[in-house]
């Protein structure tokens, strides 16, 4: 297909059209264009775009869903591919909102923009409670974890859920960031948090920093 033009995809994404990066995500598989070329060189550096214009105010959480949405669309054609291919993502994250918070468009939108970063995503729900963290460490071993807290009442169950992966000896092989409407960097020192980013957008950039220190 001489006339595919893979920066089609990358445009699509910014643009938030995901029926356009659907299409030129197939129309690129047929032509045997390697699926993790049209990760790393497309989709993430589109999701890095769209984050870096978020940041800077020049777009808003609309722009920020509907970019998401349509990197959906295209990691839909490609995700199968990848899976059956020896492809090194760039951490694993278990991704949760805290007990007593049932909230999780926040949850969902860090998780979202995180797979577009290269992340493997263990999304385990909202209203968690520590022990399911805990088993999910245990059971997915992932480099980092992501909490969510929309609720002041719920931000306790976030100090309880880090004391819990302490208890249980698996706090020293994690890095764990916090976010949401009511957290703080202050209250991320306060219980010993490695990480805070108050948006989505940064929190790919965190979730980076963070595997780096960890290297």
């Amino acid at each position: 297909m001489p006339d595919l033009d893979l920066d089609q995809l990358y445009f699509a994404i910014i643009d938030g059209n995901a029926k356009a990066a659907a299409a030129v995500t197939k129309e690129a598989v047929a032509a045997d264009v390697d699926p993790q070329t049209l990760l790393t060189d497309y989709m993430i550096p589109a999701m890095d775009e769209v984050g870096a214009r978020f940041e800077a105010n020049e777009c808003f959480v609309p722009e920020l869903l509907i970019a998401a949405r349509a990197m959906k669309a295209g990691m839909e054609v490609i995700r199968p591919l990848l899976l059956g291919k020896a492809v090194e993502p760039a951490g694993r994250v278990v991704v949760a909102t805290v007990q007593g918070d049932l909230h999780d468009i926040g949850k969902n939108l860090v998780a979202t923009m995180l797979e577009g970063g290269g992340f493997q995503i263990v999304d385990i729900g909202t209203d968690v409670s520590p022990d399911k963290l805990a088993d999910a460490v245990q059971s997915h071993q992932p480099q980092l974890v992501a909490l969510s807290a929309l609720l002041t009442t719920t931000l306790p169950s976030m100090k309880r859920m880090l004391d819990r992966l302490t208890q249980d000896g698996l706090r020293a092989g994690v890095k764990v960031m916090i976010g949401g409407a009511p957290v703080t960097q202050d209250f991320a020192d306060e219980i010993g948090a490695d990480g805070y980013s108050d948006n989505a957008a940064g929190a790919v950039n965190l979730a980076r920093q963070l595997m780096g220190a960890a290297a």
